[in-house]
């Protein structure tokens, strides 16, 4: 059962957890590469302050960007903003997405994301989560995917495990983290069914397009090549 509340407190705290790691950087350091391609360090921090005004519009009925230009536009524009400017940014941002969120609302109603996608209100919360810990690791400064949180770890596996399920271009795969739990996904292309094992990060971290798999045994065929996200 999704709980927004517990997802908000998690929220904060991930968000406390990022704003203190980039706290110790410098200007420099936010002009620096990112693990995301063509993305600085700066183009990270402009999107996760970006992204949580957007999910305010969410919450409060409008549509979540203008457009993917303007979306583009805006994470550009923040970019290459001193570290002072972006922590604020992001700080800001956050006070204004749990503002939204602790106003009275039917969580149990529908809402309209980017590119058509709809979600329960009640999700948004743990969306947000998704947005502040793996984008902390794309960072590349020394928060890593096996810093995350347990439960986050295993959410966010079962949310995009069932993303791929029945996709055309995944053949049917079993996932089996070391501690025994596991998950199926794909179905939707021949072949299979895979068995992916490893260690709950880099099951994740293959899923989010983090990893390549490399640290993942595999058994029944070669590691599906999974659709961007």
């Amino acid at each position: 059962m999704i709980d927004h509340a517990h997802d908000l407190a998690s929220v904060q705290a991930a968000t406390e957890r990022l704003l203190t790691a980039v706290g110790a950087l410098d200007n420099a350091a936010v002009t620096q590469s990112s693990r995301l391609p063509g993305w600085t360090r700066g183009h990270v921090l402009a999107h996760l302050a970006r992204n949580a005004d957007a999910l305010v519009n969410v919450l409060e009925g409008r549509p979540m960007y203008v457009s993917g230009e303007a979306r583009d536009a805006d994470i550009e524009a923040g970019a290459p903003r001193p570290l002072d400017v972006q922590l604020a940014d992001v700080r800001d941002s956050a006070a204004r997405f749990q503002e939204a969120s602790r106003a009275p609302q039917d969580w149990s109603r529908t809402v309209e994301l980017r590119n058509g996608i709809t979600d329960r209100a009640a999700r948004v919360p743990f969306r947000r989560w998704v947005e502040v810990e793996l984008h902390h690791v794309d960072l590349g400064i020394g928060y890593e995917l096996e810093d995350l949180p347990a439960d986050f770890t295993e959410r966010e596996i079962d949310f995009l495990a069932r993303r791929f399920s029945g996709h055309q271009d995944v053949p049917a795969t079993n996932l089996v983290a070391e501690d025994g739990r596991s998950w199926t996904t794909g179905g939707g292309a021949e072949g299979g069914p895979v068995l992916v094992e490893g260690p709950a990060a880099d099951l994740l971290g293959w899923l989010a397009g983090r990893r390549d798999g490399a640290g993942l045994r595999v058994k029944g065929g070669a590691l599906p090549a999974l659709p961007p996200l």
